[in-house]
């Protein structure tokens, strides 16, 4: 029953998207290049663009300190507890101690 429903619906767009043609997509397209060329628009994409730049670098900063003050701490507490293995109570029982 979906697959009627689907085929229908996709015959239903392709009858109504061939009555409105080529020439209203092409004055679609060209109401969207004129959007997109306006320099206002322009300015607000390049303004966002901006931000998202800012966003991603103040959020790679902040991931790469987590990892840097995790692997840090891994080593920490390898050093410290001489290079043995943790015992079986400190993992968790999803996942067996190495070496057992």
């Amino acid at each position: 029953m979906k697959k009627i429903t689907v085929l229908v619906a996709g015959a239903a767009g392709y009858v109504l998207g061939a009555r409105a043609g080529r020439q209203r997509y092409d004055q679609i397209a060209d109401g969207a290049r004129k959007v997109m060329g306006n320099p206002k628009v322009q300015s607000a994409k390049q303004q966002a663009q901006g931000f998202a730049a800012e966003q991603a670098s103040a959020a790679g900063s902040a991931v790469a300190g987590k990892a840097k003050d995790a692997a840090t701490a891994a080593a920490d507490k390898v050093r410290g507890d001489g290079g043995t293995h943790a015992s079986s109570d400190e993992w968790p029982a999803s996942a067996p101690p190495p070496g057992s």
